[in-house]
């Protein structure tokens, strides 16, 4: 990647009607190895901004990679509660308690735009883990509220991103019709084709 390209704000994807599973979505299988959304510092700053979980006036951690690590490593511990609980295992679910202990926060009356006054929830962002703490605490909710039952790996053979259907019928079989769903429609229809 160019030293010009990097000033560019990667956009971060968020297909799986679920925070957590929008962050186990940042890495992907390519015919070359493996493509991560999560290159530096800077980019989990920058997804964690897009999907609203962004601690405020945090700007960086020192060292610098730590963040990074710390993003990897509960991206990891997601990818395998996910996987474990949808295997029908019982999830060994300390990493994920290790970052929601970073989770620590009290709550602080403010002025809202509005100019009405609201209670929010103040944690502290000193490091990789307490910055992290709000995709954690996501991840603690996928697991004990959703019906994993509609948490699905998409259609698409090659495809590797997770979602949580939250339609009516519960039918939701891709991450993205755009793409995925679209793709598999396409196959579908050139085979029809080449039978008739």
């Amino acid at each position: 990647m160019s030293k010009d390209s990097r000033l560019v704000e990667k956009r971060g994807v968020f297909l799986a009607s679920d925070p957590a599973l929008d962050f186990l979505n940042t890495e992907w299988p390519t015919p070359s190895g493996k493509e991560d959304f999560f290159e530096r510092d800077e980019d989990v700053f920058n997804w964690l901004r897009q999907a609203g979980l962004a601690t405020d006036g945090v700007e960086e951690v020192r060292p610098t990679g730590a963040l990074l690590r710390a993003a990897h490593a509960l991206r990891d511990a997601i990818r395998s509660l996910v996987e474990s609980r949808k295997a029908g295992k019982v999830p060994d679910f300390s990493d994920l308690n290790a970052f929601l202990t970073a989770a620590q926060s009290h709550p602080q009356l403010v002025w809202t735009k509005s100019k009405s006054i609201a209670v929010k929830s103040v944690r502290a962002a000193g490091t990789a883990e307490e910055i992290l703490a709000p995709v954690a605490l996501k991840a603690a909710e996928l697991f004990s509220t959703a019906d994993f039952r509609r948490v699905r790996r998409c259609g698409e053979q090659t495809c590797v991103h997770w979602f949580l259907d939250t339609t009516r019928p519960g039918r939701r079989r891709w991450c993205s019709m755009a793409t995925c769903g679209n793709r598999l429609k396409v196959k579908s229809y050139r085979q029809r084709l080449k039978k008739s």
